[in-house]
């Protein structure tokens, strides 16, 4: 054991209910969740809880709402494994369980008066649209906001009617782009891989600051951009949301070098872990 002492109560999950689910593509749903207690979460966006699902086990999942939001909050999950299957066969009012929230995530309070530059690829936008939604509850503590989304192809786009909406708000600009456009499908956006898109963004160094989630393989070519941009390592904050577990670091499934994303993350500064051979 590390010596590290946890609450009695750490592994044990609060019970909780499934207040509605949203389809948002064919392999990605929305769950809106609620503590039986009734108390808030209250969580930090880029944090992330435990979810356990009865005869099944737990894994964990980024919290997608804001913590501006009263009441239930929200999980966007892909099912692509025995949890995930199965909570994609749930139904609402089901009961679950939940460990958390786990993690360090974005400081909301570090970051008042900054530009801010959201860079999204895939399920990336999950964490990153609780930061969005939040900056966009109190976007008169934030400077200039652009968010950058991509993903694979039209029909995997998530939130779109959020990002509509960005779109359309004075409290930031958004664009979005695809990797590929199959034939059938309608689709009048950006075609190319996410970093094509920072290209074209003008933004001030010296007060921007970026929040970027991603696949693995989408880390080194964005950073690249971003050198070209002149944007200070310690201005970067990246979620790295890969293989955690156990939510605490005891586990070490989730270990980078010295770091476990789970304890030390899943929101780490760049300055900070650049030099780490597995974490980028």
């Amino acid at each position: 054991m590390s010596g590290i002492i946890y609450n009695k109560n750490i592994f044990d999950s609060e019970k909780a209910t499934i207040v509605s689910i949203r389809d948002l593509t064919e392999k990605e749903k929305l769950f809106e969740i609620e503590l039986d207690s009734a108390k808030s979460l209250n969580h930090e966006p880029g944090q992330f809880i435990e979810l356990f699902v009865p005869g099944y086990g737990e894994a964990p999942f980024s919290v997608s709402s804001s913590p501006s939001k009263d009441g239930p909050f929200e999980l966007c999950i892909r099912g692509v494994g025995r949890v995930t299957n199965a909570i994609h066969r749930a139904e609402e009012g089901d009961k679950v369980g939940v460990r958390g929230p786990f993690g360090n995530g974005f400081d909301v309070d570090f970051l008042k008066g900054k530009d801010l530059l959201f860079i999204g690829g895939g399920l990336g936008l999950v964490p990153l649209r609780s930061l969005i939604n939040y900056v966009r509850d109190n976007c008169g503590d934030y400077g200039d906001t652009t968010v950058l989304y991509g993903c694979k192809e039209p029909t995997e786009r998530l939130f779109i009617e959020e990002l509509e909406e960005w779109k359309q708000m004075s409290f930031c600009q958004a664009k979005e782009t695809v990797d590929s456009c199959p034939a059938e499908v309608e689709w009048e956006g950006n075609v190319g891989v996410i970093t094509t898109l920072i290209p074209e963004v003008d933004i001030d160094p010296e007060t921007t600051y970026a929040a970027v989630c991603g696949p693995p393989v989408m880390y080194k070519f964005v950073m690249e951009e971003l050198n070209e941009k002149g944007l200070p390592a310690d201005h970067r904050f990246l979620s790295l949301e890969r293989r955690m577990k156990c939510g605490i670091g005891e586990c070490g499934h989730c270990q980078i070098g010295e770091y476990y994303v789970c304890r030390d993350g899943p929101v780490f500064n760049y300055a900070e872990i650049k030099d780490e051979e597995e974490a980028i």
